[in-house]
């Protein structure tokens, strides 16, 4: 979850190439569909999906038992702790782009504890 926090923070920084206005809304992509209505996408909409991908992998990694778990878990807490501090401070993170990015950030933290807990009980074997 840090490559979407990255790459909103260089958006609003100005440094991805989008200036003016409201860098979120400009179309990245549309398709003409065989209904003839027409698919379009927006940067913030990228950015969302990009972010469930990456969430996705997330919680794959989660499912390990190891020691480098706990890093993982406690790297994710950070994530999403800057996610907040960002969303209350920053007023460029006050988007609907940034919110839904924090609440996948949360939902992975919350995800990754469930999900090591319930395998971590699992592993426990007496005798």
């Amino acid at each position: 979850m840090i490559v979407p926090f990255i790459l909103y923070n260089l958006v609003i920084a100005g440094l991805a190439g989008f200036s003016g206005g409201d860098p979120w809304s400009s179309q990245i992509l549309s398709v003409t569909m065989l209904s003839g209505g027409v698919w379009r996408m927006d940067l913030g909409e990228s950015l969302i999906l990009a972010g469930l991908v990456f969430m996705f992998f997330e919680i794959l990694k989660s499912t390990r038992t190891s020691n480098a778990s706990v890093i993982d878990h406690l790297l994710s807490t950070f994530v999403f702790v800057a996610f907040l501090v960002e969303f209350l401070v920053v007023s460029g993170a006050a988007t609907s782009v940034f919110f839904l990015l924090m609440v996948m950030a949360a939902v992975d933290l919350m995800a990754g504890f469930s999900v090591s807990i319930r395998s971590a009980g699992r592993d426990v074997s007496i005798g």
